[in-house]
């Protein structure tokens, strides 16, 4: 059964005329007879009557008339749905952002698209670095914004870095190390430590804290940076926090050295994966957005030159 088949049965049924069925088709007679004839051919019957005038639906063309039109709508918005996708007039994309960015870089990007692009819609999951990296690779999404310290990037992803920040020591404004300009991992010995539940470098920084025998308690977890930032501020303990994050003017940042730490993030696809045109719009996009005031290219650069993730050497 072919779908040519299935559309000269539907104009015949209507218009219950071979000529006219042709004409609306744009076929010749003989070949929407001959296309009708191999149908009840392959469903073992007449689907017509033909009463020299009077041509009607047999019984089996009345009971398969419903399902056979339910299946061409159902091809033929199919295709439509193909079509807008194509041409970004209705076509989902599945973005991952690590639950750990600060929004503020992200909402010119997400504007871009919706003024640019006001048929792609966009389906967002905030998720831990960890999971968004096992949903990309497997076609859980079609992209994803996020990083992953230490090592370098799965060789089956394709990664473009869009900007660098600093991690910071996050401290009350009391803090005995609330003069300092940067604060040494080994001043951190026997602090208490307030911990962003969903942190990338949960399970990486720890080692740079033993190699110099630096232990800090853990007394507190969220997976809010608003309750991190509260706890902070009354004094419970330190933080550990991208440099974006800290927005409460009632704390105090500062560049942890010996060795720093910064992370890139980075936008992630899946090397060799057919892309919907909306994935392409996406990454473009991306690509002219100024983030923290450098564009995505020379962002690159400045990884390429120096490496994605921290530990870095002091004044790097």
């Amino acid at each position: 059964m072919e779908m040519h088949q299935i559309r000269y049965f539907l104009a015949l049924a209507e218009v219950l005329n071979f000529t006219r069925a042709a004409d609306l088709c744009n076929v010749s007679q003989p070949a929407l007879t001959r296309a009708v004839k191999l149908l009840e051919e392959e469903f073992g019957g007449p689907l017509f009557h033909r009463e020299r005038a009077n041509t009607h639906l047999s019984e089996l063309g009345r009971m398969v008339h419903p399902h056979l039109k339910q299946v061409y709508d159902e091809a033929h918005a199919a295709k439509q749905i193909a079509l807008d996708a194509a041409r970004l007039k209705k076509a989902p994309l599945r973005l991952g952002i690590m639950c750990t960015i600060a929004p503020n870089q992200l909402v010119e990007l997400i504007g871009a698209i919706r003024m640019r692009h006001p048929g792609i819609e966009l389906e967002i999951s905030d998720r831990s670095a960890r999971v968004l990296d096992t949903m990309l690779l497997e076609g859980d999404l079609d992209v994803a914004v996020y990083c992953l310290p230490g090592g370098a990037p799965d060789a089956r992803l394709h990664v473009m870095p869009l900007y660098r920040e600093r991690m910071l020591i996050v401290i009350p404004p009391n803090h005995a190390l609330a003069r300092r300009k940067a604060i040494r991992v080994r001043d951190l010995d026997g602090m208490s430590y307030i911990n962003r539940a969903n942190c990338e470098f949960n399970g990486y920084a720890g080692q740079f804290f033993r190699q110099q025998s630096v232990t800090c308690r853990t007394v507190y977890s969220s997976e809010r940076d608003d309750w991190v930032l509260a706890m902070i501020r009354s004094g419970l303990g330190f933080g550990f926090m991208p440099e974006l994050s800290v927005t409460d003017p009632a704390v105090i940042a500062r560049p942890l050295i010996e060795p720093e730490f910064s992370r890139t993030i980075n936008l992630c696809t899946v090397r060799g994966r057919p892309f919907a045109p909306a994935v392409g719009a996406f990454v473009r996009e991306a690509m002219r957005v100024r983030w923290m005031g450098e564009s995505a290219v020379a962002v690159a650069e400045i990884v390429a030159a120096h490496g994605s993730e921290a530990p870095v050497p002091a004044g790097d």
